[in-house]
């Protein structure tokens, strides 16, 4: 095996120093994600290791800082897929569906977007979003500008998460917004790199993982048997998510990753690592019992955060869909 997620890139270095000052502050996890956003290579272009290893380790100091840079460097990725040329300003991919919000499509020039997307995290924040909205009875992707006077943003008052808890989520309101339309519709959902970026996401959860891991290892140096044994168990989960992800950054640069076998690749790569990241809460709490969560502010917010951003894996919803399309396609 060649690739390496726990290698970090000598270039990310002060990449991984820089997110351990972010904190919970948003902002500078913002200018964090615009300066180094554009300095991740791009999936699928023979450095996906190292870009996954950037993004663990960031998550391995700070996961709001992960959070962040993840969510803008996907969208520079798409919109470099798109074959966009790089953009300015931070931007986030609001693709969220619920049955009371839509949004409806008015061609023109230019294009328009009117109605409710849910779900936008730190729209208050950002300068710019790709957005999907219903077209032609597919979804399209389209660039909107979030500082247009017609973009109304929710407060967001009902943000009450214990993890991750200033990168906030709420609704926006959009009054014919201008709009850009990003490929046809329906390519935001076929192309090669929403598996990609979805496994992208997985790395972030394995690095947050691995900074509970390494509070284990400290706490437990020189101590019980029985904390052997826990620091055995999650480094066995470690492992095995590390490993997956390794192959599967591989299998990505070597174009063996796209169409269904690149959906059954992130389905299953994902729920390894989200497995692997909630038995590392549940070993780590059994190990060092309620003080750390009581006194460590640190770590008690890092498995906060783990645990909510975790939850963007949608349990056994995604093990139901793995199943649908094995049953669709031969075995791989």
């Amino acid at each position: 095996m060649t690739s390496h997620i726990n290698r970090v890139p000598s270039w990310a270095r002060e990449l991984g120093d820089a997110a351990g000052e972010v904190g919970e502050d948003v902002k500078r996890g913002l200018v964090l994600a615009a300066y180094w956003g554009r300095r991740l290579p791009y999936p699928g272009e023979g450095a996906t290791a190292q870009r996954w290893a950037a993004l663990a380790a960031v998550a391995e100091q700070d996961l709001t800082a992960a959070r962040i840079l993840e969510a803008h460097s996907d969208a520079l990725a798409i919109l470099h897929e798109a074959g966009v040329p790089e953009p300015e300003g931070t931007w986030g991919v609001f693709a969220a569906e619920a049955t009371n919000s839509t949004l409806s499509v008015r061609e023109g020039d230019p294009v328009t977007l009117a109605g409710v997307k849910p779900w936008c995290s730190l729209a208050g924040y950002l300068d710019n979003a790709l957005v999907t909205a219903h077209v032609d009875g597919d979804r399209g992707l389209y660039a909107v500008s979030l500082k247009h006077p017609s973009v109304g943003v929710d407060p967001p008052e009902r943000w009450v998460a214990r993890g991750l808890r200033n990168v906030t989520s709420a609704a926006i309101h959009l009054n014919r917004t201008p709009a850009e339309a990003i490929g046809a519709p329906g390519w935001y959902l076929r192309r090669p790199g929403f598996a990609w970026g979805g496994m992208g996401v997985a790395a972030c959860w394995y690095g947050g993982a691995r900074g509970l891991y390494r509070t284990l290892r400290t706490r437990a140096s020189g101590s019980s048997e029985i904390l052997a044994l826990h620091v055995g168990v999650v480094d066995v989960a470690l492992h095995a998510a590390g490993t997956t992800l390794a192959a599967a950054a591989e299998a990505v640069d070597a174009g063996s990753a796209n169409g269904s076998a690149g959906a059954i690749l992130a389905l299953r790569v994902r729920s390894v690592v989200a497995d692997a990241a909630e038995r590392v809460v549940q070993q780590v709490g059994h190990a060092l019992g309620p003080a750390p969560l009581a006194f460590d502010e640190r770590h008690a917010r890092r498995v906060a955060d783990l645990e909510l951003y975790v939850r963007q894996h949608h349990a056994e919803r995604d093990l139901a869909r793995l199943g649908s399309e094995l049953l669709g396609v031969d075995e791989p």
